[in-house]
């Protein structure tokens, strides 16, 4: 029995037929243009918002749609068959990592002044927590915020910021008690676009994702209201870590969706290209190796299925998160490459979609917890 059969409802289906034919016809004709221009415009993304894919898993009271896990995966699974993954991370950025932050310790009065905007595509988030010395190792994160009368003063610098240049919110990670090490010391804040002290250093040139703007940011006495705190002082690490796992299994997902579809692309490619007078998917290396890859992205999708669900029965699964991220992420790169392969020439020019899905895979092992950090998080749970 297939996680089709045990997990996929009926709203689950037209949720995902609802992405597909969105990404059919607003995205995969144009976003060859966004990749030239580095981000995506924001009148797809509003679009997106009015469509009611930004609200998920929030409250109906604020527009969302109130699902669970499994209907957000669905969701992420969906966009990430899209060629165009800087499009997809632009996406689940917002939906899956910058604004949960929001959601999950917001006071009622920063959800009603932000998460509305949130969900219709009209304020984009991002989450800004990696900096130059700081990416996994949180505890390491030496931005700091201390109480000035009624503001918070934020200094800093943060890296690699998905979302970073045109972002309307951040969510950031600052070290709030400087007296104290490690990871009792740091607390999240939200700050707006445009706020005094707060600048884009740059937008970062990147090998893959070129759809998605990404920044160095630099807050340099960087005043926000005190109100801003977002939680609890002093508990931002522990929000971070909470959030860590909804991340990874949406990068899982980016992980499985790609490879399902480079894994289509070439066996459409495969049975079409002739050499030495046959198909090359008449070469049994060729067929048999496609085999054992869809094999494995079938049993990555089935674990990231179940990794859902334990999410929505409330359960501990750090352990199976980061073996799925790992695994997930690893598989996707090897299917890159064979893909890659087996297009030849074809595949190694920009204009091929297995060329794009080849950079853009890259990062999944590096980004939201290297698959080094996933593989010593399970380690210390064997």
């Amino acid at each position: 029995m297939s996680a089709e059969s045990i997990y996929i409802t009926d709203e689950h289906l037209a949720l995902r037929e609802q992405v597909a034919r969105f990404i059919a016809k607003e995205v995969e004709p144009v976003a060859e243009a966004w990749e030239e221009q580095g981000f995506v415009p924001r009148e797809v993304l509003r679009e997106m918002g009015r469509l009611g894919m930004f609200g998920i898993t929030y409250p109906e009271a604020y527009g969302g749609l109130q699902a669970d896990a499994l209907t957000s995966l669905v969701f992420a699974e969906a966009l990430s068959r899209s060629t165009f993954g800087g499009f997809a991370v632009t996406v689940l950025v917002h939906t899956d990592m910058a604004s949960p932050h929001l959601v999950h310790a917001g006071s009622r009065e920063q959800l009603e002044r932000y998460l509305p905007g949130v969900i219709r595509g009209d304020l984009i988030t991002a989450v800004a927590v990696t900096e130059p010395d700081a990416g996994s190792d949180v505890k390491a994160i030496r931005t700091r915020a201390h109480l000035d009368g009624d503001a918070w003063v934020l200094n800093g610098s943060k890296m690699f910021i998905t979302n970073g240049v045109h972002a309307d919110l951040y969510f950031v990670a600052a070290r709030t008690d400087p007296g104290t090490r490690g990871s009792r010391a740091l607390s999240m804040f939200v700050v707006e676009k445009g706020t005094p002290g707060l600048r884009v250093g740059r937008a970062l040139k990147k090998s893959g994702w070129l759809c998605s703007d990404t920044a160095e940011l630099a807050f340099e006495d960087c005043r926000v209201p005190a109100d801003n705190l977002l939680g609890q002082e002093n508990a931002g690490f522990y929000s971070i870590m909470k959030n860590f796992q909804t991340e990874r299994i949406a990068l899982s997902a980016m992980a499985v969706g790609h490879s399902l579809t480079a894994l289509e692309l070439t066996l459409r490619y495969v049975k079409e290209r002739k050499a030495f007078g046959a198909a090359l998917f008449d070469k049994q290396a060729i067929r048999q190796r496609l085999a054992l890859l869809q094999a494995k992205t079938e049993a990555a999708r089935q674990f990231m299925y179940h990794c859902a669900w334990l999410v929505t029965q409330g359960r501990e699964c750090v352990r199976e998160v980061s073996m799925l991220k790992a695994a997930s992420c690893e598989l996707a790169n090897e299917v890159m490459y064979t893909c890659q392969q087996f297009h030849g020439g074809m595949g190694y020019m920009r204009e091929t979609a297995i060329e794009r899905l080849f950079r853009d895979a890259r990062v999944l092992t590096i980004g939201g917890g290297a698959t080094e950090i996933m593989l010593e998080e399970v380690a210390k749970r064997i």
